[in-house]
């Protein structure tokens, strides 16, 4: 039976940030749309509003809305249509002596050097460069109530830690972090792998990835799962072959009221 989660959206307010550098494309600005931060979001409306190709960070919903640009294009796993590739296969045989341990908490003294070195040996070009404590707990806490962290363990060294958050109708994957050191074990491929299984165990259809962009290499790999679904002009879509043209960030906003105009939408 498939709960309905589906409160009402129509009054949700939300804020436009100003224009900034994009941190996946060169040479586009980014706007972000959040929900209101003074709203009291509960499982049920996170749930909706991720269905919409909205995100978590910390305690805030987010979802791209720049102008002239379609690029962010949300996608998702369906979890029990999903078929390992040989190069998942792989992965999954190499780690099967990896030990996992499910917490409800970051804010553990050895989660964040692998962290630091992580970001660090990884994503210098990011916006999370520098490492920061504080950035690290305003990112991964557990904002809403929902999330769940695994920690991957090679004997009785930490490895990696991935985040996810337990909604309706689906895990979302928040981020993963991993000893950059061994990069034969393919800790990222294991960590989305790892949470394919956990909601096929609890019984959810889907797996959130966040954000899939045609021409980001450092969001490639979630063509790698499939069948991939991307939100494309206000539905899901199992993902075709070809090119895909991203789905219109306005007609998202759309969706939270329908045949009105954008009076929710607030600058700042």
């Amino acid at each position: 039976m498939t709960r309905d989660i589906s409160p009402d959206i129509g009054m949700i307010k939300l804020c436009l940030t100003e224009a900034h550098d994009c941190s996946y494309l060169p040479d586009r600005q980014s706007t972000t749309a959040f929900v209101d931060p003074e709203m009291r979001i509960d499982v049920e409306l996170y749930s909706r509003m991720t269905t919409l190709g909205f995100r978590r960070s910390g305690p805030y919903l987010y979802a791209p809305k720049c102008a002239g640009c379609n690029a962010c294009i949300p996608a998702r796993v369906p979890v029990d249509d999903f078929k390992l590739s040989r190069a998942q296969k792989r992965c999954w045989k190499k780690n099967d002596d990896i030990m996992v341990e499910q917490l409800d908490s970051i804010n553990i003294g050895e989660h964040f050097p692998i962290y630091a070195r992580y970001i660090e040996q990884r994503h210098r070009d990011g916006d999370m460069y520098p490492p920061a404590r504080d950035q690290y707990d305003s990112f991964l806490n557990d904002g809403l109530g929902c999330a769940t962290y695994y920690r991957l363990y090679d004997g009785s060294r930490l490895v990696a830690v991935t985040v996810a958050d337990r909604m309706l109708d689906g895990l979302a994957a928040i981020y993963t972090f991993f000893d950059p050191d061994q990069p034969k074990r393919s800790l990222g491929t294991e960590a989305i792998l790892l949470q394919i299984r956990e909601a096929q165990a609890m019984g959810l259809p889907f797996v959130y990835l966040g954000y899939w962009i045609d021409g980001c290499r450092k969001m490639s790999y979630k063509a790698n799962y499939a069948p991939l679904e991307l939100f494309v002009d206000g539905q899901w879509q199992q993902q075709k072959t070809e090119q895909q043209s991203g789905p219109s960030t306005d007609a998202i906003i759309d969706l939270l009221a329908p045949g009105k105009p954008h009076h929710g939408l607030d600058e700042g």
